[in-house]
């Protein structure tokens, strides 16, 4: 069969009379403004736009009728299919009907190229009909630039910024979510922190959302800081027996500790001492206090950005002994009895002294008990107790 060269192309007689009787019977020039229903004189149709998700698959149908002779699915263009003949090279396109009623074809995977203005193309046995829809593309958001992850020291300014696509274009919502602070957000791309102090660190959140779907991804902000350390507590200890002391500081990042007495720094294991560090927290153990062991010592947390201490006392705790307590209580008893006979002496001094009291005729005073007697009895009845 001869072969010409037809629309730059080489192809067969019958393909260039198709193409040339499309292009020069009915077909729009591209950029030529498609006539409105209104226009009765014209056989051209502009049906509603259609709005379809990026992803989807697209239908697009048209009818037919009697006496067509040639028809066709158009893009901006170019021709999709012309009849049964597929011209699109795009595998996602393909034909679904065609008969006397309707022509369909299909889109699969519909991406934001497709958008535009698509023209079904009829050439009946009296003149050409078209029928053009336009397709909007929709596009769920979705964040393409996120600040990544950032340490700050305490008192920078801090900018974390966050763009996203998307059609209609989405909306950018910044916060605070973890600790959660809805006094700190932003309603735009940018979310600026100026001085930032150690209770902004956590985790922001960027929300891009538009009418068809939510993006959202977080940042993590640290802020560094030098160690502040809790006030010491003194601990006591009996002579003998375990004592721990403990030091405790808040940094980023964490402390390290070290202790010290007086001017010399104390290792773990030293003399029998332990040191343990767990986080925030350092402890100082004796296991067997000594009279060595009590007196002051210094708990140092140390970062990057500073260091900070704290002193605390080890002191000793005497216990009560049996002697101790004999003393005591002996000491109580012979106040009550000297009170208490002091009383007695008193009371029986005005019972002498009274009608028919027998005086000393020598010193004139009444006759009492004397209460030397009574403090023995006490006394002996203290040591039977031992």
């Amino acid at each position: 069969m001869k072969m010409v060269a037809c629309g730059g192309c080489a192809a067969s007689w019958r393909r260039c009379v198709v193409v040339m009787s499309l292009r020069l019977l009915f077909l729009l020039p591209a950029g030529l403004p498609v006539r409105s229903q209104g226009e009765s004189q014209s056989d051209n149709k502009q049906m509603d736009n259609i709005t379809i998700r990026q992803g989807e698959t697209l239908f697009l149908s048209c009818s037919q009728g009697d006496f067509v002779t040639h028809t066709a699915w158009l893009n901006r263009s170019s021709i999709l299919y012309a009849g049964e003949d597929k011209w699109s090279v795009d595998p996602r396109v393909s034909l679904v009907t065609l008969n006397q009623d309707e022509f369909t074809i299909k889109i699969e995977d519909v991406d934001l190229t497709d958008e535009g203005q698509y023209i079904c193309a009829v050439q009946t046995s009296s003149r050409p009909r078209t029928t053009s829809v336009h397709i909007i593309v929709q596009v769920p958001p979705k964040i393409v630039n996120l600040s990544k992850d950032l340490v700050v020291n305490e008192g920078s300014n801090v900018t974390l910024m966050c763009l996203a696509n998307g059609k209609p274009e989405p909306a950018i919502v910044w916060r605070m979510l973890s600790p959660s602070d809805d006094s700190l957000g932003s309603d735009n791309e940018v979310l600026e922190i100026p001085f930032i102090s150690r209770y902004r660190a956590g985790v922001y959140e960027c929300t891009a959302a538009n009418d068809i779907a939510v993006d959202t991804q977080t940042v993590e902000l640290t802020v560094n800081y030098p160690p502040s350390v809790s006030d010491g507590r003194d601990v006591g200890v009996t002579l003998g027996q375990r004592g721990v002391l403990e030091c405790e500081a808040d940094a980023v990042p964490e402390a390290d500790f070290e202790w010290y007495r007086d001017d010399r720094r104390i290792f773990n294991g030293f003399d029998g001492i332990e040191i343990e560090d767990a986080g925030a927290l350092s402890k100082l153990t004796f296991f067997n206090v000594s009279e060595a062991d009590y007196g002051n010592y210094t708990c140092v947390a140390i970062n990057k950005l500073g260091s900070a201490n704290t002193s605390i006392v080890l002191y000793e705790i005497i216990e009560p002994t049996s002697s101790t307590l004999l003393q005591v209580e002996t000491t109580s008893v012979l106040e009550m009895t000297s009170s208490d006979l002091k009383r007695t002496a008193f009371e029986n001094n005005d019972l002498w002294e009274g009608p028919g009291a027998v005086q000393d005729g020598n010193s004139g005073t009444s006759t009492v008990f004397t209460p030397t007697c009574l403090l023995l009895i006490v006394l002996l009845q203290l040591l039977l107790k031992f």
